[in-house]
């Protein structure tokens, strides 16, 4: 069963991994580059409804796979909408882009909340311990991510065929998927072979029809917010998702248009990290892999408080070290920023996860786990990449430079300002965190 569900969380995050990262380069390729920010922010909107309102059913469906394959099947034809749309518009509209794109997430985002439904109702149905067993299966998803990132970084089609490069040196380079809509297609693709793959998942036990609707259940997403926000610790917890979510689609969303954009000048132009963004964002993910088993040791030995503080405290240094980087000399910036993402994600999204599992009620898990979508991908991640939208493009814009032998549109400014932004926010909500004596003795 957990090499099943692993095989499961590869593919999964496999069709965010072709796209999530270099959106931002097509997007400022297609024209779109001033509204980053509203296509990241779709995340966290679509994350309001769609991912509550498919946990609601997966709490009382014997065959929660089902509701999975169908999100994932839905959201590929919508990517491959918009991959198709873009290939027949070398400059895109805003409204029929986002429009295909918010079917896309309408449909995507839940499988996030649905396929933790599925693990850990598989893994508990097994009597195995979802915090010990969980981060080793995750950790697929984190692996999925980087072969895709990978793929998407280096391939072109050239002659007919599917060709592989590092180098931005030649105009070849300039049309691997990292720069144009062959990411979406990548990602649409990826979507259909998971829905196949979620339906040869096992049903639950028990009875053929599927049980009754328990009280919790009944009142919905907002009463299952106003039910959480009854319990204490549950309700502070939850604000703080709020506040963390800030940080989630921030990096996805600039880090690669920011680190590309240090081709545009001499002393960069020829680093091989300038013209790899997507690769070097990577980095991340294998951060990600690597400490996504700290996560279960750090919650028994340390408790919620001290992981989650730790969380924020790496998002303040990933913004940080971003801003202070440089794709030469100040290339060791840039990697530890992305070390420090492991942490950063990890120690939030994972151990919230986790959290909520054990101190929502018994009769509506999946549903918690819809809200904790609902308030870091949703209300947090979507407010938090608006207002870091405003900031970018206060200090930043998109121009027409030459490249090599080509030329490419850049997000040139002084990027300096909006890192150092971001990175203070994150420590002070650390600090609020951490000071806060809400918890409960021993953690």
């Amino acid at each position: 069963m957990k090499q099943r569900l692993s095989i499961l969380y590869f593919l999964q995050f496999g069709v965010w991994g072709c796209y999530l990262t270099s959106l931002g380069q097509f997007l400022g390729a297609y024209g779109l580059g001033r509204d980053i920010a509203w296509f990241y922010a779709a995340i966290g909107l679509v994350s309001i409804i769609t991912p509550s309102l498919f946990g609601r059913l997966a709490d009382r469906s014997r065959s929660p796979h089902r509701l999975l394959s169908f999100c994932h099947l839905a959201a590929g034809a919508a990517m491959l909408g918009l991959w198709s749309y873009a290939m027949a518009h070398p400059l895109l509209d805003f409204m029929p882009a986002y429009a295909l794109y918010l079917c896309f997430l309408a449909f995507y985002m839940p499988t996030m909340a649905l396929a933790n439904t599925v693990s850990f109702g598989l893994l508990e149905q097994k009597g195995l311990n979802t915090v010990s067993e969980f981060p080793h299966i995750r950790i697929w998803g984190t692996v999925g991510f980087i072969a895709a990132m990978w793929m998407v970084n280096s391939a072109y089609i050239a002659d007919g065929g599917l060709h592989f490069t590092l180098s931005d040196a030649t105009d070849p380079g300039h049309q691997r998927f990292q720069y144009n809509a062959m990411q979406l297609f990548c990602s649409g693709t990826m979507g259909i072979i998971t829905a196949a793959y979620a339906l040869t998942l096992p049903k639950r036990e028990g009875t053929k029809q599927a049980p009754p609707l328990q009280s919790a259940q009944r009142v919905g997403i907002f009463g299952a917010v106003r039910k959480l926000f009854g319990i204490r610790e549950a309700a502070i917890f939850l604000v703080f998702v709020i506040f963390s979510g800030v940080c989630l689609q921030i990096s996805n969303g600039f880090a690669t248009p920011y680190i590309t954009h240090f081709t545009a000048y001499p002393e960069y132009a020829g680093s091989l990290a300038a013209g790899n963004a997507t690769m070097l964002f990577s980095l991340s993910q294998i951060s990600e892999a690597f400490c996504i088993l700290l996560v279960g040791v750090a919650m028994k030995r340390k408790g919620i408080r001290w992981v989650y503080a730790m969380g924020l405290i790496a998002w303040s240094l990933r913004f940080l070290m971003l801003g202070l980087g440089n794709p030469t000399d100040g290339l060791w910036l840039l990697i530890g920023s992305m070390l420090a993402y492991g942490i950063a994600f990890n120690f939030i999204t994972i151990a919230g996860h986790l959290h909520i599992q054990q101190i929502a009620p018994k009769d509506m898990k999946g549903l918690a786990q819809g809200v904790m979508m609902l308030m870091s991908n949703g209300v947090g991640a979507s407010t938090g990449i608006i207002a870091a939208g405003a900031v970018v493009n206060h200090w930043c814009s998109w121009e027409t430079v030459s490249a090599g032998d080509s030329t490419l549109r850049l997000f040139m400014g002084d990027w300096i300002w909006p890192w150092l932004i971001f990175s203070a926010y994150a420590l002070v909500v650390a600090a609020l965190w951490y000071k806060k004596p809400f918890l409960k003795a021993g953690e």
